[in-house]
């Protein structure tokens, strides 16, 4: 069972998620979607994830001391600094400065926020489970995971946004209609990608339902499988509506993606319990 320093750690990477996910992929959405660029919501997604790996730095260190004094020892955080995990913490806090940079530099900076987005999520590739098996394909497979998983979720305030103003329906029902395109492309490579990585990880059925980290794992699919079923309902029955005008569908979208949100959290915290207080099965 994980001290209080484990289940802070794993708090602190599900902020880092959604920070950094959130910021990359709002830029990633607005450029597929053709939408005006939200400068303070990605500054807002950017500050979570930059204070959220400043936070989950300093309790790896408290998590090897045993205590508060872990997070602040200069012995400690410098030995980590050295590590794999310094480079990943130092590639993912220039990301997001960059990204941000770009952002306000405005279309100028376009390729500069989508460059350092992902050397930002290229982060999570350096260090973890994956990166462990020293396998080439499952580090391109979990970088296209990333982008996917970045794009969708950077999509969803803004398509929120659309379709909870009336005024604003045909767009948001054309926006919304592009990215269920988009996203025929998106969930095989996100469905394959999962696949290719689980498999490597757990190997058989056996250790999936009888070891901790399978059952972790096996939770995390339902998971996404009820976030595509929700995309599925999106695209099938209220994206038709808001095309056809009604309003109540819109609101029905926007209601949808809410729960998209709680179902992105939620696989976020099982990943930070994977890679933070699981081991991988022996």
């Amino acid at each position: 069972m994980p001290d209080i320093w484990g289940w802070a750690s794993v708090a602190a990477k599900i902020a880092t998620y959604a920070g950094v996910f959130g910021s990359f992929g709002t830029v990633l959405a607005v450029i597929a979607l053709g939408l005006s660029m939200p400068r303070a919501r990605v500054l807002c997604f950017a500050v979570l994830g930059f204070v959220a790996t400043l936070a989950g730095f300093g309790l790896r260190g408290a998590m090897l001391t045993g205590d508060l004094g872990g997070m602040t020892d200069p012995e400690m955080l410098g030995l980590l600094w050295s590590t794999s995990v310094g480079t990943a913490v130092g590639l993912r806090l220039a990301g997001l400065v960059m990204l941000v940079v770009g952002v306000f530099l405005g279309r100028p900076g376009v390729l500069l926020s989508v460059a350092s987005g992902v050397v930002a999520v290229w982060s999570f590739v350096a260090i973890g489970h994956v990166p462990d098996q020293d396998n080439v394909l499952l580090k391109i497979a979990l970088l296209l995971h990333l982008l996917v998983v970045s794009l969708w979720m950077g999509a969803l305030s803004p398509l929120r946004q659309l379709a909870l103003d009336p005024a604003n329906l045909p767009r948001a029902a054309a926006a919304a209609d592009h990215f269920g395109r988009i996203a025929l492309v998106l969930v095989p490579v996100l469905i394959i990608a999962g696949l290719v990585m689980g498999n490597a990880l757990v190997g058989s059925l056996a250790v999936l339902t009888q070891s901790p980290y399978g059952l972790t794992l096996l939770a995390k699919i339902f998971l996404v499988a009820g976030l595509l079923a929700l995309a599925a309902a999106n695209k099938t029955r209220f994206v038709p509506g808001m095309r056809a005008g009604n309003v109540a569908a819109a609101r029905s979208l926007a209601r949808s993606i809410s729960f998209e949100w709680a179902a992105f959290i939620a696989i976020f915290a099982t990943t930070a319990i994977l890679t933070t207080v699981l081991t991988l099965p022996q």
